[in-house]
């Protein structure tokens, strides 16, 4: 069960930001198709820039990954039937984990759902840039999951805690 559960969880948290970079980088090409000025440049540039240093490095890569990889690697060490079933809320913090665990990541969805709301809003090719943007921070995500996933469990000790009580 351990490793049909690493299966679950990676699989489907992989699925779920893959469909997300698929569906907003036809987004951010659609933005294309308007006469890009020198400002819309500039802004596109920076964007990605902020995205793939503060999403894709410091938000996936220095944090989320890490914890994540370890709690796939503590599903896979002690099997549960809840874990199993629930595999990708589990990796990803949404329960059996510290309490300050829980308020970060219940926190940080309510702020990603604003952030769609807002994004939704934004007419092309502003929304265009923003998504691009968000696309290479979401990839940066998705790679630094998988390469901290395979240390996980490959290495034989991982120095990550999976903050589990």
């Amino acid at each position: 069960m351990g490793r049909l559960s690493v299966l679950w969880g990676l699989g489907g948290i992989s699925v779920l930001l893959l469909y997300a970079i698929a569906r907003l980088t036809g987004i951010g090409l659609d933005s294309f198709a308007f006469d890009y000025r020198w400002y819309h440049w500039l802004l596109l540039f920076l964007n990605v820039a902020f995205m793939a240093y503060s999403e894709g490095y410091k938000g996936f890569q220095k944090a989320y990954s890490p914890r994540l990889a370890a709690r796939i690697k503590y599903m896979r060490d002690y099997p549960r039937l809840s874990h199993f079933l629930l595999a990708p809320l589990f990796s990803m913090g949404y329960f059996h984990t510290t309490r300050r665990r829980l308020v970060t990541t219940y926190a940080m969805t309510a702020a990603i759902i604003v952030f769609i709301y807002v994004a939704h809003q934004l007419p092309q090719p502003w929304r265009g840039i923003l998504d691009i943007g968000v696309v290479v921070g979401l990839s940066w995500g998705l790679i630094s999951i998988l390469i901290y996933s395979w240390q996980a469990l490959t290495w034989n000790e991982f120095p990550y805690s999976p903050e589990v009580p």
